[in-house]
């Protein structure tokens, strides 16, 4: 009876024992979830996830949902059309051995033909003033005489070119309408690398796309742009996204995320012809003031000073002992131009226009194209290795007149 009692003792305390080793583990949470614990998990990880990430992706998609909302409206699809007039000369006579049946009536199309024959095409535009005015680019419209634009109620409005600009590939267009909806002016320059962007346009005939994406650069010029056609554009400032951006894109809105407009998208890069995240748009500053000119004026004016300019080499800039490529190389100023009157010389290099920093050649011939003829403005350049500010009175450049229907 001893040792039954002995042993009873001695199970009691293992269980007892056991019994308080599972409130200790548990009080510290050193027991590993088993099946039964894992349906509490979520409880104890959610407790313990900050509610501000959750709260960041309602916010985001918040945001992204009211931009559409309220810029969308004002983002219209442009269907223009040229008829181009018939040509009297006749193909070449065609070798006919051991054709297919059928074959001499798809020859006889490219014979005269009676009937014009239309062209067409299509891209996006948006309406900027409560009048009518909308933003667009120029290969858009270019050299067509029929332009319909659509809104996103499916009104249909008849639609006529105030003016174009083939150097900044902006075009101005005017609707006669009640209630358009007009999305707001942004500003370009305070928009930085990284910022979440929208590109809202008709990719591919696709009414009203929306894509997000994020500024990846700003002022892309020729040199950033080797390999694509922008040589046709005296103007290069573009703004590169990575927002998805496709043929039919070309001419709608780029806002920031406030649904400010900030750029027309206009190009893209791009060996398949889709969108590989690589897309530029034109500087709203830039459009509008090409825009006002046109609508005021009539014509396009830019500032001119009369110089050359190079583009400063790893190897020149350690000759000059420049501390970085940045700036223009003056190569000649023209004799009695508005540089030589400000007493620019050859060798001189260009630093800023108007307190704003030059990047490299094509940065200084935009400076310089925004400045308003007839104003005094200021000019920073270093000669020999010293620094100095002069004031030039800007020229005016040769005007492109607006084109009419």
């Amino acid at each position: 009876m001893s040792s039954l009692s002995s042993r009873a003792k001695l199970f009691g305390a293992v269980a007892i024992a056991f019994a308080c080793g599972l409130v200790f583990a548990s009080g510290f949470d050193l027991t590993p979830f088993g099946w039964a614990q894992g349906r509490q998990a979520p409880a104890r990880q959610a407790s313990m996830t900050p509610a501000t990430a959750p709260a960041s992706v309602v916010e985001l998609n918040t945001s992204f949902v009211g931009i559409a909302e309220r810029v969308g409206p004002a983002v219209v699809s442009i269907a223009a059309e040229r008829t181009e007039q018939p040509t009297a000369q006749r193909r070449p006579n065609i070798q006919r051995r051991n054709q297919p049946p059928g074959i001499e009536d798809f020859f006889q199309q490219f014979g005269p033909q009676e009937q014009q024959r239309p062209a067409f095409s299509s891209g996006t535009g948006f309406i900027v003033s409560k009048d009518g005015y909308i933003l667009t680019n120029n290969h858009v419209v270019e050299n067509m005489d029929r332009i319909t634009v659509t809104l996103i109620d499916r009104r249909q409005l008849s639609a006529r070119i105030v003016g174009r600009d083939p150097q900044t590939d902006v075009a101005v267009l005017k609707v006669t309408g009640t209630d358009l909806p007009v999305a707001a002016f942004g500003n370009d320059e305070a928009v930085k690398v990284g910022e979440w962007v929208l590109a809202i346009g008709n990719p591919l005939g696709l009414d009203h796309t929306v894509t997000a994406g994020i500024v990846s650069a700003k002022g892309r010029g020729s040199n950033d742009l080797r390999g694509l056609n922008t040589d046709r554009y005296a103007i290069q400032d573009f703004i590169q996204t990575d927002a998805a951006i496709n043929p039919g894109n070309s001419g709608g809105a780029l806002v920031d995320s406030q649904g400010n407009l900030i750029g027309i998208n206009t190009a893209i890069y791009s060996r398949s012809g889709g969108s590989l995240g690589i897309g530029f748009a034109i500087p709203i500053s830039i459009a509008r003031n090409v825009m006002e000119q046109i609508i005021q004026t009539g014509v396009v004016t830019r500032g001119w000073i009369g110089v050359e300019a190079q583009e400063i080499t790893i190897d020149l800039a350690e000759s000059f002992g420049l501390p970085d490529t940045s700036g223009a190389l003056i190569a000649g100023v023209l004799r009695s131009s508005p540089a030589d009157a400000g007493g620019i010389k050859p060798g001189d290099i260009l630093l800023a226009v108007g307190g704003r920093p030059v990047k490299d050649p094509q940065g200084m011939l935009d400076l310089i194209a925004g400045q308003k003829p007839g104003e005094t403005v200021s000019f920073q350049l270093r000669r020999q290795n010293k620094l100095f500010d002069t004031t030039v009175k800007i020229g005016k450049r040769a005007p492109q007149r607006r084109e009419r229907e």
